[in-house]
């Protein structure tokens, strides 16, 4: 099997229209998104060789130095499938952009290392 990297994305237009929400309704999709999530988890259990996390603030290292950036990487998952497509497939209709402010997945490969 191959691995795949999924990084979940997020976007400051979703994340104004979560903040938008009333505390009550977003401790209400908090709560669905994450029951959602870990039944995800559990369906998915067997693809899953390494669960990730979510991802905080990001620095930038480079020829210039360190700088503070911002990207929409807000997450982490790596996964095993046969093909990219069926990797992809795994996060059809995922909580991360169904319930939660996220607006995607992107599935890459983790390529081996040329010898």
């Amino acid at each position: 099997m191959k691995k795949f990297l999924a990084i979940y994305t997020g976007s400051a237009t979703a994340r104004k229209e979560w903040e938008s929400l009333s505390a009550d309704q977003r401790r209400e999709r908090e709560k669905a998104g994450i029951d959602a999530w870990m039944k995800w988890g559990e369906t998915h259990k067997s693809d899953i060789a390494d669960g990730g996390a979510p991802l905080g603030k990001t620095k930038r290292v480079s020829r210039d130095g360190i700088t503070d950036i911002r990207n929409a990487m807000a997450g982490y998952t790596i996964v095993e499938a046969p093909s990219q497509e069926a990797a992809a497939k795994l996060f059809e209709k995922h909580p991360h952009f169904t319930i939660f402010p996220g607006d995607g997945v992107e599935v890459m490969e983790c390529l081996p290392l040329p010898r």
